[in-house]
């Protein structure tokens, strides 16, 4: 797994992902961004089932899924990305890590410039928000460079990432905006539901099928 992942160089993931201090440190980061965002739901979250909660906080929850892919790392700390092992379970987390990562980042994107006047030219709520949530994508190019994917995977996460469209604004638990979204952003985040797919499909190798002995 030495080739080249991604526009991403492979020595910058070696970098983050093989020693001890620098992923340790993206373990405390994502775990402090989580946070923020629950921070960002927390008034809103008792109108919502506490079962639906990882679905409704969506940044969170990309981050969450982004933090148990890095930690798989752990224990192969100090050893090259070339040898961490490859499962069929671990190739559904990281994909969809992935997906969710990438769709996050490019919603908020989509979702404070479609509701341009309600956020600029805030610092915060519309500089801020949106390079932290370009981080999401720039973090996920970190996926590539160790994991693999199925397509089982790869459909697994499409239909979730559809479902939660659904959910989002079927049944209005998108996450909180400054504004009313009218037919634009739903379409809009569907588009991006099956382009966060293809990216990850484009990105990530595809795990190998066992080979059968006789």
């Amino acid at each position: 797994m030495s080739e080249q992942r991604g526009p991403l160089p492979r020595r910058y993931a070696r970098y983050y992902l093989e020693q001890t201090p620098s992923l340790v440190w993206l373990l405390v980061v994502n775990a402090v961004a989580m946070l923020v965002g629950v921070r960002f739901y927390v008034e809103t979250m008792p109108d919502v089932s506490t079962f639906l909660w990882p679905l409704y906080a969506d940044s969170p929850a990309a981050l969450f899924l982004m933090t148990l892919s890095v930690a798989t790392l752990l224990p192969f700390l100090g050893e090259s990305l070339d040898e961490v092992p490859l499962t069929v379970p671990l190739a559904y987390l990281h994909t969809i890590a992935l997906v969710w990562l990438v769709k996050m980042g490019l919603w908020t994107v989509v979702a404070l410039n479609i509701g341009f006047d309600a956020y600029f030219p805030a610092p915060w709520a519309y500089f801020g928000i949106i390079i932290t949530h370009l981080g999401f994508v720039a973090e996920g190019l970190l996926v590539p460079h160790y994991a693999r994917t199925t397509k089982g995977a790869l459909v697994t996460a499409l239909v979730l990432a559809l479902g939660n469209d659904i959910l989002d604004y079927g049944f209005g638990y998108h996450p909180p905006l400054r504004y009313e979204p009218a037919l634009l952003l739903p379409l809009a985040t569907v588009v991006l539901s099956v382009l966060s797919v293809g990216i990850a499909w484009r990105l990530l190798p595809m795990e190998k099928p066992a080979q059968k002995t006789a």
